[in-house]
């Protein structure tokens, strides 16, 4: 009994996130015309499923016409399937037309709600942070598939099974009346008593559907697990091999092709073997169904035949039981003709559950930023901890001021958390802890320049621009930015298109990102190993005009850097030290 119940539980709980998934397009702000798409699905469903009744009914008339050679009746009889049939095509279309319309319209609000989320407070990058912690609830893998791929799989297979369930519904309650008038009763003789079943071909039908149903599950169960990891398998490889377009030059350079053939190889061999598998649990399925399908026609012949040649029924009657047995047992049998696609149906749903959960369990970086209106002009660090994914401490330090008007070095050695420190201060940070008063225009005009800045696809006033749109800039002033961050050359094509993250030299992409500086003109400029990639008398150019943005602005400029030539452009010093025993491995201290 425990069993039982701890299925139908999970069962419970599993169809709760269903409709946490399912339910809010449909009380939304296009709530109306979900709503009114959803019903005109459902009226067409319906007027359906009536179209089967008459056509049914139609069968009687016109076989009976047959079987007495009234010709008059058959020609009237056709005639009247030729408006049913008409009918019937007019609704298909529709049918068909307004559940991708509603597909459609759904598939484009949940990417425009999982879009949102993801790319809101930070949760796409603090998600893959998570993916790589020692947690066991880390979350899932290529959200880019759950939103791109699974998101319309979820959409369609929702809508084209729940429709296909509440047309089986319908179609069970109009036919099974229509059976159970036409079947009779079966009388049988038992241990000296005798016993009349009424209504005998509707209890056949569901019992050769009960059968088929079991039998079905178990043979098909497996499939659920095999799709969920063949989504995985598929995004794992279409991942790699966007990374390796990525990082074509680099691999190149490496002489690394055979490596990534390798690991390519070994990744579409996963994918290809559980895809095997896979095949393999469908041939078992489909040797079980195809049975199952074939057995159904000839059953209700079988069953009914002794009445027939009996006379007690006629040949019309014969052909309208059958019909009618037809759309009781394919109601019936709708779990056993839809089991692979309730399986990928299922997989998909439990990729979209995880990342709806990850959303949920995403934890805030504790390091919390308040607008301190009395320090206007400071950034304060106090009681400052940072860790490591898995939560292994990293650094600590107290008391920490950065005013404005400030040139401050953070120098420590490789691995200490410098850049660590930066995402805290940025507050990307999920394992920081502390409280950071910023200064009241700190989110307005802060700017961050990391060692490997990003740039988009398209033209290149798109890439130095970004985030902000290119037309907020004139000419100019672009082609200008671009001079003083010693890029004349790139000045006059403002308009071309290209990859420039994969076009440009390391040290022109970080030349680039020093322009966008400069055109932006931040108050507060954090560079991470902006010029690493620089020549010394380069670095020292740019240094002096960043220095010189952030005193025009009253700000503070505030770097890392391992080049000694770089600590003649900060008065002040953070510093990185080994902790020698203490909570952290390293301690912040000013100098």
């Amino acid at each position: 009994m425990t069993e039982p119940l701890s299925k139908l539980k999970s069962f419970r709980q599993f169809a709760g996130k269903v409709g946490r998934l399912a339910l809010p397009y449909f009380s939304s702000e296009e709530k109306w015309k979900a709503r009114a798409l959803l019903a005109a699905i459902v009226a067409l469903n319906l007027a359906a499923v009536y179209m089967l009744v008459l056509l049914n009914e139609w069968n009687r008339g016109f076989y009976d016409a047959l079987q007495n050679k009234d010709q008059p009746v058959f020609w009237r009889e056709l005639g009247r399937f030729t408006y049913l049939a008409f009918a019937f095509i007019v609704i298909a279309v529709y049918r068909f037309y307004l559940t991708q319309l509603l597909q459609l319209r759904w598939r484009n609000w949940m990417t425009a709600h999982y879009l949102d989320r993801w790319l809101s407070n930070k949760a796409f990058y603090q998600l893959e942070l998570a993916r790589f912690s020692k947690q066991a609830d880390a979350p899932p893998d290529n959200p880019d598939q759950r939103i791109a791929e699974d998101l319309n799989l979820f959409t369609g297979d929702t809508v084209g099974l729940t429709m296909g369930l509440m047309n089986a519904v319908v179609t069970l309650v109009s036919f099974v009346g229509i059976l159970w008038g036409l079947s009779g009763s079966f009388t049988f003789d038992f241990n000296g008593g005798s016993y009349v079943i009424p209504g005998f071909m509707v209890w056949m039908a569901v019992a050769y559907a009960l059968a088929g149903s079991l039998l079905t599950h178990y043979i098909g169960r497996p499939q659920i697990a095999l799709n969920f990891r063949q989504q995985r398998y598929e995004a794992d490889f279409r991942h790699h091999l966007i990374r390796v377009r990525e990082y074509s030059e680099s691999i190149a350079l490496d002489r690394g092709e055979p490596v990534e053939r390798t690991q390519l190889g070994g990744r579409f061999t996963t994918l290809l073997g559980n895809y095997l598998r896979l095949i393999k649990a469908q041939k078992r399925l489909i040797w079980f169904n195809t049975f199952y399908g074939q057995a159904a026609v000839v059953f209700p012949f079988i069953v009914a035949a002794p009445r027939f040649f009996s006379g007690a029924i006629q040949l019309g009657e014969l052909m309208q039981i059958s019909s009618a047995f037809g759309r009781v047992q394919d109601s019936l049998s709708w779990f056993v003709d839809n089991y692979s696609s309730l399986a990928a149906w299922r997989a998909t749903t439990d990729r979209i559950i995880s990342f709806e959960e990850s959303f949920l369990a995403l934890q805030q970086a504790e390091l919390a930023h308040t607008q301190d209106a009395t320090q206007s002009d400071h950034l304060r660090v106090d009681d400052l901890h940072i860790a490591l994914p898995g939560q292994v401490a990293l650094l600590s330090g107290s008391g920490l001021t950065l005013s404005a008007g400030d040139t401050l070095l953070v120098k420590g050695p490789s691995g200490s958390g410098k850049s660590t420190l930066f995402r805290a201060l940025a507050g990307i940070w999920p394992w920081a802890k502390g409280r950071l008063h910023l200064p009241a225009d700190f989110d307005a005009r802060v700017m961050f320049l990391p060692q490997k800045p990003y740039f988009p696809n398209g033209a290149l006033r798109t890439a130095l621009a970004y985030p902000a749109a290119p037309e907020r800039y004139s000419d100019t002033e672009l082609q200008q930015a671009l001079r003083d961050a010693l890029l004349p050359r790139l000045a006059d094509v403002l308009d071309t298109e290209d990859t420039w993250g994969q076009k440009l030299s390391g040290g022109e992409q970080q030349r680039l990102a020093i322009a966008r500086a400069l055109l932006k003109k931040p108050r507060w400029l954090f560079v991470d190993e902006g010029t690493s990639a620089l020549d010394e008398a380069a670095e020292a150019t740019l240094y002096q005009r960043l220095r010189a943005l952030v005193a025009e602005q009253d700000g503070a400029l505030i770097s890392i850097a391992h080049s000694p030539a770089v600590g003649a452009f900060h008065a002040q010093q953070w510093t990185l030290e080994d902790s020698a025993g203490g909570e952290s491995r390293f301690k912040l201290v000013a100098s």
